[in-house]
């Protein structure tokens, strides 16, 4: 009865591991509330079906132990092969969705490119760097799957916003080789600097402080990286000098080695802007004219 007892709690126990609640702080309804409260008429962009648009939702990319990784595709129906546009969402390293990023996906695959929407493990569940090795293969998979998503993998992007921008922005300068281009949305580029105000949520996903964990707060941060081999790199930002902290350092590192890189600065706005429809409009017009200037312009069919 003993033995029973207690292989009967360790499979309780391992159940109960295996289903780590969801930090569900940063989701499309709260962020509405939020932002209201400064801009009472700001009104959260719905995605709108397009003929020209094929959407394959909840595809595995990767399985970590029993821990199934998905992703939503948004490809443009076309002939020709697209660059393909990784869209890495934000919510501080422990929280949002992959379906936060729908609008935005499925007007970039009108535009003419390809679009995938992934997850990543969150820090209530895996610390840094697996959320990065999550991002990286769903590249992979993206890349693997060249022929079945009608792809150009010579042209991957990499799109984050906030959280998702620094995770974005990190692979194209630790990792250059994966990616062509990267856009980066309000996400910080040094997470150690006199304008980041990076705390519990940094330290959450980095398994701990600054003074406990220096060295991961450098290798996290983009800035620590950047080469003459890191990937061009559009930057869209708020009034908010937080989400830029680094930016201006990065920038310099940048032309120091001839890598092209671009800002734009949203002003009078939220930091989550890229949700809400008053916005959304200028947001996409840069994200596409910066990827125009990267790839051919022949790649881009609007279909509106």
């Amino acid at each position: 009865m003993e033995r029973f007892s207690t292989v009967a709690f360790l499979m309780c126990f391992s159940l109960v591991c295996a289903q780590i609640p969801r930090d569900s702080s940063f989701t499309d309804y709260s962020e509405q509330l939020k932002v209201r409260k400064k801009f009472p008429e700001a009104k959260l962009v719905s995605p709108v079906a397009a003929n020209s648009v094929a959407v394959i939702e909840n595809r595995v990319f990767t399985v970590v132990g029993k821990r199934e990784l998905k992703l939503d595709a948004y490809l443009h129906k076309s002939v020709d092969k697209k660059p393909p546009v990784i869209l890495i969402h934000g919510g501080g390293w422990k929280s949002g969705d992959r379906r936060m990023m729908k609008p935005l996906a499925t007007a970039l695959a009108e535009y003419g490119y390809h679009s995938f929407a992934i997850e990543y493990r969150l820090s209530g569940e895996a610390q840094y760097p697996a959320g990065i090795d999550d991002v990286i293969s769903a590249i992979h998979y993206v890349k693997a799957h060249a022929e079945e998503f009608n792809i150009d993998s010579a042209k991957i992007v990499v799109l984050g916003t906030s959280s998702g921008g620094q995770m974005a922005s990190l692979i194209g300068t630790k990792y250059p080789d994966k990616v062509a281009a990267v856009i980066n949305i309000d996400g910080i580029l040094a997470f150690h600097h006199p304008d980041s105000e990076e705390g519990a949520a940094a330290a959450a996903w980095l398994g701990g402080t600054f003074d406990e964990k220096p060295e991961i707060w450098k290798d996290a941060s983009p800035l620590t990286h950047v080469s003459s081999k890191s990937a061009p790199v559009l930057f869209i930002g708020s009034q908010y000098t937080r989400f830029q902290a680094g930016r201006e350092d990065m920038i310099k590192l940048l032309n120091n080695h001839s890598v092209y890189s671009h800002t734009q600065l949203i002003e009078n706005s939220p930091h989550t802007f890229w949700m809400f429809e008053q916005w959304f409009d200028p947001v996409l017009g840069y994200i596409t004219g910066f990827l125009n200037k990267q790839f051919s312009p022949q790649q881009i069919i609007h279909s509106k």
